[in-house]
């Protein structure tokens, strides 16, 4: 059995900096490529980063801003957030694929692991 088990959402300003991570309980050799997806209000949940081994994919509005990140040796996955707009708000969500599916990191189907969720919220 997997569990990931998210941190570290929380309120800042606009132009700030929040560091969330997102920890594998269990089974975590079950799981290959990891990713960050968010889910603002009214809004469908979008991709944000993904990573597998030292392959990192970005959706375009955070490049240059975001970091996605992972330590094995913790089975925690991190995504550094700089620079934060107002539209970065939203519920942020860990997933992890089965380590045998290499489908695209993008696309939520592929996932079958989830986090909880944690919330971000940028103000002014």
């Amino acid at each position: 059995q997997v569990q990931l088990v998210e941190s570290g959402g929380g309120l800042v300003q606009a132009g700030g900096s929040l560091r969330l991570s997102c920890t594998v309980v269990g089974r975590a050799f079950q799981i290959g490529t990891m990713a960050w997806f968010r889910q603002a209000p009214g809004q469908e949940r979008e991709f944000v980063a993904a990573m597998l081994d030292d392959t990192t994919t970005y959706t375009d509005s955070v490049k240059g801003r975001f970091t996605i990140s992972r330590d094995n040796a913790k089975n925690t996955l991190y995504l550094q957030m700089n620079n934060l707009k107002l539209e970065d708000t939203a519920v942020y969500y860990c997933a992890g694929q089965d380590y045998w599916n290499r489908g695209s990191p993008s696309r939520q189907f592929q996932y079958t692991y989830w986090g909880q969720g944690t919330q971000v919220t940028v103000s002014l």
